[in-house]
Formats: C-alpha cells, structure tokens, sequence
C-alpha cells in the first residue's frame, strides 16, 4: 500500500492509493492545525511522525501509531500560546492548556525535518540544531556535537532562516548520519552524532563557473546554502545534492562535489529525488530563479531526469500544466515510492500534488486545493 505523507501549513493530510496507486483518497487535516514542516512514516509498523509548529504553539513532533486515526504530540519549546494563557485563566481552558515543563524551553520555533534511521528518530530545527530520540519520539535529546561545532558561530541563516532541513541515514551503519543547513552547509558524522565533518569541498574549482551569485560557489567549496539532499541506493557514498545554485554530486559521501548542473534550464531549485534502486537516476524541479519569482521556466512545468547520474538531463512535461504555471515546489516537496516501476511524488505551494507511476514519463494531479504544500513523503507498506 502507498499512502502519500503531505505536509502542509495547515496540518498533515494522507492520500492513500492502494497497492495499485490509483483511486487517490485524501484524509486530513490531522495535527489540529499545526504548520507541518515534514512528514515521516515507519514502513515496518506504520508509525507516523509530523514535525512542525511556530511562533504561536512552539516546536513539536506529532505521532500516529493508527495510521493517522489518532495524533498525539511532544511539544518540545514554548510558544506566545503559552505566555497568555499563563496569564489569563479563561484562554486557558478556551484552548484547553495545561502548565507543563517543555524539555527545550524557548530555545527554537519549529520542527523542521525528519529522519529516520536504524536504531533513532531525528529531528531538526530552527535554529539549527539536531535532537534525537531513541524511543520513537516520546523523548528528545539534543545532538551537541552538532550544535557545538566549531564553525557554528560563522553560520549565517538563509532566505527561510537557520534551519537544519535534511537528515540522511545509512541502515547498514547507524552511526553514519548527513546533516544540511541552510545556509551553513554539509555535515556529516561516523560516530553517531558525537564528532562532525564540514563537508562543502568541490571537486574542481578551476571548473566551476557559477561565480556571479552570493549563494555560488567559492574558494573551493560549493555555495553553503544546500536546500535538499539525498543518497543514492546500494549501499555506497554516493549523495546528490540541490543547492541554491546547481545541482551536484559527491561520490565519497560528501567529502567533495562535483557540478551536474549543465543541461538544466537553470541553476535554481529545491527539492531531489534519487531512485529507490538505481544510483544513476534522479529528479529535480528547476524553478527560473531566486530573484525572479521562483517558478517554472517559461511558465511550463518540467521534473527534469537524468538516467546517467547527472550527466545528461531530459524535461518530463506530459500531465504538467504547460501555460501560465507559477507554482513553487519547496525543498521537502518531493518523494518517491520503491515500487516497479518507481514512482514520484511533488507538491506545489498552490494545494497540488502531482505523481507519477512511470518514473516520471507522465504525471497525474491526485490531490488539489490543499494549504500550502512543505513537505511530501511516501509510506511504502507491504
């Protein structure tokens, strides 16, 4: 069964497609409300978790053990929710608050990422910092290798703030974990959190021709601002990488990139898809820029696909919207399945969600009129 993890600014919404991803249904909203920022499913016991929150409720990670049925949710900091009903007994019971110590005071705002690894549960924030739990979400624990690193004082926040995003596991070594912040860069770590490696370095400078631009590349490293990263299947170091100027490749684990970008229509993006079983195919969603309006080129959408590794690029247009399309997919906005043969996934700022069932040769809108569209994810079950 495929059922599709949308999170949204207004809630957590499923749409579920059954073992032959058709006869979309959608469910929602769940999470009372809450700015989801990101979505994540268990595939062996279908366990959800929704993390998000902001200003108003402050940071909290909601969790479903009846495939959405019943929510219930970790609050982890405060919010202005609870600076007034402190001070006024009848908001209180109106929105049915109760005093509690939250584990993380007012240190960040949101729940921004999720990730899901052999023997934890991640999350990152806003500010920058990555917790871990190792019962399932009930309690959280700061990473302070991460939030302690030495360069974390030159980190400087990106267009959406400092915010740690993307979260890579590796279920063959549990102590092997990747980090993106924005706009800090790679981290990586091979001892379970306790020790951390900026990794920003190219491949090739000499090469690089992306200089015009804050964001760009520069004395040897890639731009800092990484929006989405994902590894690729079997087992190796290969990543693939967005950032906020071009699209990359490292095949040592991030220790060094190298520029994949020729061939797309533009060098600007959030979100990357890697297929579930060949390291050679991926997607992304070039957007014309970040100063022109962060939509489509040409007002036509593409998922553009490589089947070489980034080496070639060819536009997959049947079943997007050709005319007048200023939809902006957001760097968590994009996910896949592990069938056969693989789908894909992406949802738009304007309510749409898209898939595909043939590897990205045609598209299908199965949801529409949403809230704002943050994050996509798949729960791939038997």
């Amino acid at each position: 069964m495929v059922t599709v993890l949308v999170g949204t600014t207004k809630g957590a919404f499923l749409i579920e497609g059954g073992a032959e991803r058709t006869g979309w249904q959608v469910r929602g909203p769940f999470c009372d409300g809450w700015v989801i920022n990101h979505v994540k499913g268990d595939p062996e016991t279908g366990q959800l978790w929704a993390g998000g929150g902001g200003v108003w409720t402050g940071a909290g990670i909601w969790r479903s053990r009846d495939g959405g049925e019943s929510w219930q949710v970790a609050r982890l900091t405060r919010g202005t929710m609870d600076d007034w009903a402190e001070k006024d007994e009848d908001f209180a019971k109106m929105v049915g608050w109760t005093p509690q110590e939250l584990p993380f005071g007012a240190e960040f705002q949101q729940i921004w990422s999720l990730g899901l690894g052999a023997d934890a549960l991640y999350a990152g924030t806003k500010p920058a910092n990555l917790l871990k739990s190792v019962d399932g979400g009930e309690s959280w624990q700061r990473v302070e290798g991460l939030t302690n690193h030495p360069s974390a004082g030159s980190w400087t926040p990106g267009g959406a703030g400092l915010v740690l995003h993307t979260i890579l596991t590796d279920p063959e070594r549990p102590g092997h974990l990747w980090c993106g912040i924005s706009a800090a860069g790679v981290f990586a770590s091979e001892d379970g959190g306790e020790t951390w490696e900026r990794r920003n370095r190219l491949s090739n400078a000499e090469a690089c021709a992306h200089h015009d631009h804050p964001a760009a590349p520069r004395d040897g490293e890639l731009g800092h601002c990484v929006h989405n990263m994902m590894r690729a299947p079997g087992g190796g170091e290969v990543i693939y990488q967005q950032n906020h100027h071009g699209v990359w490749r490292s095949p040592d684990g991030g220790r060094s990139w190298e520029d994949i970008t020729a061939g797309l229509p533009s060098t600007f993006g959030f979100p990357i898809q890697v297929h579930p079983r060949d390291a050679n195919t991926l997607w992304t969603l070039p957007l014309n820029g970040d100063s022109q309006g962060r939509f489509p080129p040409d007002a036509a959408a593409a998922v553009w696909r490589s089947r070489d590794g980034g080496q070639s690029w060819q536009a997959c247009r049947e079943g997007l919207p050709q005319v007048a399309c200023f939809f902006t997919v957001l760097r968590q906005a994009m996910a896949g399945d592990g069938q056969e043969p693989a789908g894909v996934y992406f949802g738009t700022n304007s309510g749409s969600v898209f898939a595909s069932v043939d590897e990205g040769d045609s598209w299908v809108e199965i949801a529409r009129h949403l809230p704002t569209v943050l994050a996509v994810e798949v729960l791939d079950r038997a």
